[in-house]
């Protein structure tokens, strides 16, 4: 059966855009192979949500926080914190001017802070200046209760990233993680992530801009911890595409993170298919897919060196929830959504892809934290529920503290 899917995509989605038939690139996970989720035996805890009573499971041997450093790889972003101690702190009025900007400093590559926007005492946005980029772009911010510019107190920080075709905006519009951040000492960063991949591009192997991972992991976490007291107790979430960033972050800066999770995020680049998929997500108006990581066969060493199941290895010692859907309608789903929508078929592949990571994950001895949780769409009802699932567990990782 060749149906045509539309070029539709929900925000956030791991979608097929433009007309294609589904059975070139839709290849559903049917519980056999490798792609079989690795069941556990722990719980993660009494946080499931009433609708969806399936358990949530543990691969054993829990982990502590990594200490190791990156080794080298392909276009492997700076790790270097060099966060110096600043000699007069930023001027940063809740509710308005400019957060007294004089005083911030840089990150190390001259990255800065162009303009700082409160919505209120607990959110801001500023404008960074980037190198890696050659724009400015925004991030987002959220500060705990008792956060103030003239202090040298730090505060465990969670990076939260977007899904393509989305914006820093969207976890605090598609979820309440603004009242559930305020309840802890945490401080959450939303970065723009754009449809960049969360990746340095290839370029033919020449390199340049866009350089998303460099802007994530160096230059938005030195201006956060160098002018907002942010700490380098860290977590990295992350739902669809910002999922799979989440957790190819982690694994490329071993110790960065204590804590990575994915909600419905490819996790496995290299599955039978995938490479196919991605790319064609990623052709788009202006852009030459291959751009991004290379062609998945000429560069497949570059592919192997973001793919989080390539690297599993170097994930020990970070904590790591990874959950998928089955593409199935669930208790979340908006009625009325037809079988072949979109969410439901992205959420099939995402599905399989993640199940082959989990298998990676336990053939090398890395623990994983599961919740397949069944039923349900690639849609932000579910990541919002993940994410009420897991803040707690986060909120230990790095050590957190209730406001």
């Amino acid at each position: 059966m060749r149906k045509r899917t539309e070029r539709k995509l929900a925000v956030g989605a791991v979608a097929v855009v433009a007309a294609v038939p589904t059975a070139l690139v839709l290849i559903p996970w049917d519980g056999s192979g490798g792609s079989q989720p690795a069941a556990g035996t722990a719980p993660l805890g009494a946080q499931a949500a009433a609708s969806d009573p399936r358990p949530v499971q543990q691969t054993p041997g829990a982990p502590s926080p990594a200490q190791g450093r990156m080794s080298k790889l392909p276009n492997a972003a700076p790790t270097s914190t060099g966060a110096p101690t600043p000699t007069s702190v930023p001027t940063i009025p809740p509710g308005g001017g400019n957060g007294g900007l004089k005083n911030w400093l840089p990150a190390d590559d001259g990255a800065v802070v162009t303009a700082a926007k409160w919505a209120n005492k607990y959110q801001v946005d500023l404008s960074v200046k980037s190198p890696a980029l050659g724009q400015t772009r925004t991030v987002r911010v959220l500060v705990p209760s008792g956060w103030k510019a003239r202090s040298t107190q730090t505060y465990p920080t969670v990076y939260a990233l977007h899904g393509g075709n989305d914006t820093y905006v969207s976890w605090t519009r598609s979820t309440d993680i603004a009242k559930v951040s305020r309840q802890w000492g945490v401080i959450v960063v939303m970065p723009e992530g754009a449809n960049g991949s969360y990746t340095d591009w290839y370029n033919g192997g020449r390199g340049g801009s866009p350089r998303w991972e460099t802007f994530h992991t160096a230059e938005v976490r030195q201006l956060v911890e160098r002018n907002l007291h942010a700490g380098s107790s860290r977590a990295v979430i992350g739902i669809s595409s910002g999922a799979q960033g989440a957790v190819t972050y982690a694994a490329r800066h071993p110790g960065m993170y204590r804590y990575a999770a994915s909600y419905s995020g490819v996790l496995s680049m290299l599955s039978p298919g995938i490479p196919a998929l991605l790319m064609y997500i990623n052709t788009r108006p202006g852009t030459n897919p291959t751009d991004i990581w290379g062609d998945p066969w000429t560069a497949r060493a570059n592919w192997a060196a973001h793919d989080p199941a390539s690297l599993v290895k170097r994930l020990r010692g970070t904590r790591l929830f990874v959950s998928a859907g089955n593409g199935n309608k669930g208790p979340l789903d908006k009625p009325g959504k037809a079988p072949w929508d979109i969410g439901y078929l992205s959420e099939t592949q995402v599905l399989r892809a993640t199940g082959d990571f989990v298998a990676a994950a336990k053939r090398s001895g890395v623990p994983v934290t599961t919740d397949f949780y069944g039923a349900g769409s690639h849609s932000w009802p579910y990541w919002k529920r993940e994410m009420h699932k897991t803040w707690p567990e986060i909120m230990a990782s790095i050590g957190a503290q209730r406001a």
